[in-house]
């Protein structure tokens, strides 16, 4: 299967929630562009294998060519991959979308040599995961804040196949988050509260699932993650999970296959950001100003990515589209000479 954002999300980000992130809670000092040159130059952007980083390798390839005067190449890439080779070779020099706490310390050691620089958050409010309710059901049920209130009610998420039990619908097989969501499902105690786990088989069961019940208007509680383009197409509730995310006790057992007692625990949000080499950083010049600008919020991501989905858009298709469609986002990332030598290409 094509790594979308559900398998960057689910294997790579949910790789990230077990391995060690170093001072997680501390955002990366962002790089400051070279003084030395205002030339951009020849530049590699890693045109990552999901949808979300592959339109904004697209936006980065059409705004660094028209709006800097670089000569852009975009390199097939992937999270780890990627961030490796720019660690130990220089190349490509930027990864636009780097799903970075699964690599958090050896990244952060690249930075201290001076090897590497963090620009922008790519996602300002990073990468999401829980469960999830449609936005008809809590306008329904304003009571129903924490999976602890949805899991009171087993009535509002009928199971098809377990009539008077409730459904809650698990990642697909074979991903990281099946097991997560498995404990987290014995952790809140679903099954004695009335629910079954439902195993929606795959990245398009568990999208259909929720298509489904927004086209009959019917409960629906699972596992779902952002940005993605379902959540831009259907209006989805995140449930707080009412407890902070417990590194310790998710490494130890809520992440393991094996695990007898998990425990609640929040999801922990994935860090998402540009990361450049010392070579472009150096030689970018304005680019570089661009990119420790360059960011974008999950809705902003989930509906371009809905309208991809719907047209059967590139990268390349969805970027054009965003530029034309919404420069009240991007024209804050420019400058204004930038600006209107994009405009003009476009």
């Amino acid at each position: 299967m094509k790594p979308t954002p559900q398998l960057a999300f689910a294997l790579i980000a949910s790789a990230a929630l077990m391995a060690a992130c170093g001072k997680k809670d501390e955002a990366p000092a962002v790089a400051e562009p070279s003084a030395a040159s205002a030339v951009c130059g020849k530049v590699t952007v890693a045109n990552m294998n999901w949808q979300s980083a592959e339109v904004l390798a697209n936006i980065d390839s059409i705004i660094l060519a028209k709006g800097y005067g670089c000569e852009v190449e975009l390199v097939p890439g992937d999270t780890m991959p990627t961030l490796t080779a720019m660690m130990e070779k220089g190349q490509p020099d930027v990864a636009p979308e780097a799903w970075i706490n699964a690599v958090r310390q050896p990244l952060d050691a690249a930075v201290a040599e001076g090897k590497l620089h963090y620009a922008a958050r790519s996602l300002t409010d990073g990468g999401v995961e829980g469960w999830w309710i449609p936005q008809y059901v809590a306008d329904a049920n304003p009571a129903i804040k924490t999976i602890d209130d949805a899991l009171k009610h087993p009535e509002l998420f009928p199971s098809a196949e377990n009539k008077g039990k409730g459904a809650v619908h698990n990642c697909p097989s074979g991903w990281n988050c099946q097991i997560t969501t498995g404990n987290a499902f014995k952790a809140w105690g679903a099954a004695e509260k009335g629910f079954v786990l439902l195993d929606t088989g795959s990245a398009a069961g568990l999208d259909g699932s929720i298509a489904k019940a927004y086209e009959r208007k019917e409960g629906w509680l699972g596992y779902y993650w952002a940005p993605t383009s379902i959540l831009g197409k259907y209006q989805m509730v995140k449930l707080d999970a009412g407890v902070p995310h417990d590194k310790a006790a998710f490494e130890a057992c809520n992440s393991k296959t094996e695990c007898d007692n998990p425990v609640k625990t929040d999801w922990a949000r994935a860090e998402v950001f540009t990361v450049m080499t010392d070579r472009f950083q150096k030689a970018g010049g304005p680019a570089v100003a661009y990119l420790n600008q360059r960011a974008w919020g999950n809705d902003t991501v989930n509906g371009l990515l809905a309208w991809m989905s719907d047209n059967q858009a590139t990268g390349a298709d969805g970027a054009a589209h965003f530029l034309k469609t919404q420069p009240e986002i991007w024209t804050t990332w420019v400058s204004p000479e930038a600006a209107e030598k994009i405009k003009a290409a476009l």
